[in-house]
């Protein structure tokens, strides 16, 4: 029987770092269990794939739209392959997936193909792929990296053909004319975005009154300005979608809005209403009492500040814990439920998290409201930036755009940040450093700020 230091069940960003760092950092015998392609969701079916369609459906929305002011001509008959598209994005996913088997065998981290089901609190069983009989490895520790799977809602019709969830649309082979998508967060407009630069006519249901409802309200309302306005996307808040029915060749999505009942055609249906933990067939007959003492009601595992569950040397990160459920959570969540199991302690801040959301513009916080703070009985003053007085927004024509934060009242110490504008995703680790540092609006004010550039308002916003 093959001994190791750790035994990492799932090999997404939050296992595959936890492997690295535990191989690198302190020297551990790792091995990782991975039942389709390293890499889980966010390299095959979730942030890769998606952001490299949005990026190449961007970029041609973009100069459709402003090629000729631009002095592009012809640029209104461009058109696009959607077996092109699919091809592109399958190249990046492949090139990132097997840098992922690099790393891998480059630190010595051994990798196994297959179900990983824990048979005690030591002892964890590969059921291989290939039909292969299965092997039994044993770890001083074990780390629960499983992720998540998209959920289906109990909606009459949900299981028609053509109902597909963001795994699906992801494959999606041919032009779409109508889509409905079920559901207005980040997946669900990060979609909606998608298809209407594609140009796909997009209906968008949400159940809660606005869209990106965990966002800052501003953020939100300016973004569903944004989609109706700019893009022609139709928004419905406060709707309940109540049964999918197949009708002359299209499916209807039958939804009461306003206490009155309406219908939407499309060809096909998204439904992007949040992930549910993947935790089937982790745990053998045998570790009955382990799942028993570490799961929760809602399917979760259950971990302490450590990320330690209650099982003595079983460990679980990611979005199979629940929480927030973004890839780079789950890397910090790895690196420090690692250097825990090892005696040290991780420097990760993990109250400090970003949020990107891939839409045009692109939006991202990191840190305090102002309505969180106001909860809290924290004093604090907000400042605003309209990115329109921006040198390169002008430049590349970007949308309406916006950066606020939020500081402390006295001490002017920055507790927030909210961004809607171009390369939001890429600027907002600046507000994440300075929150967890604590920096004042004063000191981020001491840098230069490199002109023409979009970080040129982080410089005009704290002065």
């Amino acid at each position: 029987m093959e001994k190791y230091d750790l035994i990492i069940i799932g090999g997404g960003p939050g296992g595959y770092e936890a492997a690295i760092e535990a191989a690198k950092a302190y020297g551990n015998k790792v091995a990782i269990i991975e039942k389709d392609r390293l890499g889980g969701t966010c390299l095959n079916r979730g942030c890769i794939p998606t952001k490299t369609l949005l990026h190449t459906a961007d970029t041609l929305a973009h100069v459709m739209r402003h090629g000729e002011e631009m002095g592009l001509t012809g640029t209104g008959a461009l058109d696009y392959d959607m077996a092109m598209l699919q091809g592109h994005k399958t190249a990046v996913v492949d090139q990132l997936t097997n840098g992922v088997a690099g790393l891998m065998k480059s630190n010595k981290v051994t990798v196994y193909n297959g179900m990983g089901a824990i048979q005690d609190a030591h002892h964890v069983v590969v059921k291989q792929s290939d039909s292969a009989e299965d092997i039994t490895l044993e770890a001083q520790h074990i780390l629960i990296a499983t992720g998540s799977y998209p959920a289906v809602p109990p909606i009459p019709g949900a299981d028609l053909p053509g109902v597909m969830t963001s795994d699906d649309m992801l494959d999606q082979a041919e032009p779409l004319e109508e889509l409905v998508i079920i559901g207005g967060g980040v997946i669900g407009m990060e979609f909606a975005e998608l298809y209407s630069a594609l140009g796909t006519k997009v209906t968008v249901i949400e159940a809660l009154d606005r869209i990106l409802a965990n966002m800052d309200k501003e953020l939100s309302r300016s973004l569903a300005m944004v989609a109706k306005k700019s893009k022609g996307i139709d928004i419905h808040t406060s709707a309940m979608v109540k049964e999918i029915k197949e009708e002359g060749g299209k499916l209807s999505v039958i939804y009461e809005e306003k206490e009155k009942s309406n219908s939407v055609a499309a060809d096909k249906v998204l439904l992007s209403v949040g992930r549910r933990a993947n935790t089937a067939g982790l745990f053998e007959e045998t570790a009955s009492d382990i799942a028993a003492q570490i799961l929760t009601e809602r399917g979760l595992v259950a971990v302490d500040e450590n990320y330690e569950t209650a099982a003595d040397g079983i460990y679980a990160i990611g979005d199979v814990i629940g929480g927030i459920q973004l890839a780079h959570v789950a890397t910090a969540e790895g690196r420090t439920a690692v250097a825990n199991m090892n005696g040290g302690r991780s420097a990760i801040r993990m109250d400090i998290v970003p949020s990107c959301i891939y839409t045009s513009p692109e939006i991202a916080g990191v840190g305090m409201t102002e309505a969180e703070a106001k909860d809290q009985a924290i004093e604090v003053i907000t400042k605003k930036y309209p990115m329109g007085a921006n040198g390169r927004t002008l430049i590349s024509m970007e949308e309406r755009s916006f950066i606020k934060l939020v500081a402390e009242k006295e001490s002017h110490k920055l507790l927030g940040a909210q961004m809607m504008c171009a390369r939001a995703t890429d600027m907002i680790a600046q507000f994440a450093q300075a929150i967890a540092n604590g920096l004042t609006l004063e000191d981020m004010a001491k840098v230069i700020y490199p002109h023409p550039t979009y970080s040129e308002g982080i410089g005009e916003l704290v002065r």
